[in-house]
């Protein structure tokens, strides 16, 4: 066992992941496979999570598949209770499922806005409380990690019920990491900006021109990648994939209450951009603003 297998301290433990089954689910979870975490995945797309479970199970982990819709209370206890039936004691969870879609938020329904809070916010309270109960019932601890977003941390117009969840799921995490810290519970969060994915891709492709273009270029570069992300490049699946492997592990066993960001510096950023011929300003440059048509 090398010094980083035996400090991270995963072999053996038990990790839920819901939202397991593609995308950065799919990521965190063979990450965490290769690590010698026993898994439970839930996902709500069946062909997915099948997929996920065997190429986890092939790298010598128990690995049992749940399909579960974990919006929905009863579904979500399911997936639990089918940690509870590895007869391992639950070391770590990984919420990892969201969505949103783009709307002015003064044509935003009742029925969206619910959705989205539901989608967003209100399933991670249950499970949430559903690991930390068993986390704390043998004084032993574990790792509860939450995937936000960089727009928990900036505006994001057109995604504002989105946005304010992912930043309520912030401050849950910051005020929880206190209150459960005595338990030994460590709660921590990671937003990732902009990492190719299909559920990704189809909310980029209703962001705008800018946006469209990044989605359908997919993993490979376009050009507003150079211009908005000072490391130039858009992230991975497995990037994210191990920050979460990082929060699971006991390399991070001091650390809580706050977020990791792999997004490439853009949030660093902050509207400071790469503009060909100018470097980096906060303000597109002259020959930008004359191709601008004047505004009403």
């Amino acid at each position: 066992m090398g010094i980083l297998e035996e400090r991270a301290g995963l072999a053996g433990k038990l990790a839920v992941v819901a939202g397991g089954g593609g995308g950065l689910g799919r990521a965190i979870a063979l990450d965490l496979a290769g690590a010698g975490v026993e898994l439970v995945l839930a996902d709500i797309d069946g062909d997915a999570l099948a997929a996920t479970t065997a190429e986890a199970r092939d790298r010598g982990v128990t690995v049992t598949g749940q399909v579960a819709d974990v919006r929905e209370p009863d579904q979500l206890a399911a997936v639990f209770a089918a940690a509870d039936a590895t007869d391992r004691r639950l070391d770590i969870l990984v919420n990892v499922v969201g969505g949103t879609f783009r709307s002015p938020f003064t044509e935003l329904s009742g029925r969206g806005r619910d959705a989205l809070i539901r989608t967003n916010f209100t399933w991670v309270l249950d499970a949430v409380g559903q690991a930390a109960g068993r986390m704390a019932a043998d004084g032993r601890g574990g790792s509860i990690i939450t995937l936000t977003s960089i727009e928990a941390h900036r505006a994001a117009p057109g995604f504002a019920v989105y946005a304010a969840m992912k930043a309520a799921l912030e401050h849950l995490t910051r005020t929880l990491a206190v209150e459960l810290g005595p338990a030994g519970i460590r709660l921590n969060t990671i937003a990732p900006d902009f990492v190719p994915t299909a559920g990704l891709a189809r909310v980029a492709g209703e962001a705008g021109s800018g946006s469209e273009l990044a989605a359908e270029a997919g993993s490979d570069p376009d050009p507003g990648d150079h211009l908005t992300i000072p490391l130039g490049r858009k992230g991975t699946p497995e990037e994210v994939g191990s920050c979460a492997l990082f929060l699971a592990s006991d390399l991070s066993s001091y650390l809580t209450g706050t977020t990791l960001h792999p997004d490439g510096g853009a949030l660093a950023g902050s509207g400071w951009m790469d503009w060909p011929g100018e470097g980096f300003t906060a303000r597109p440059p002259a020959w930008v603003l004359e191709e601008l048509p004047p505004r009403a």
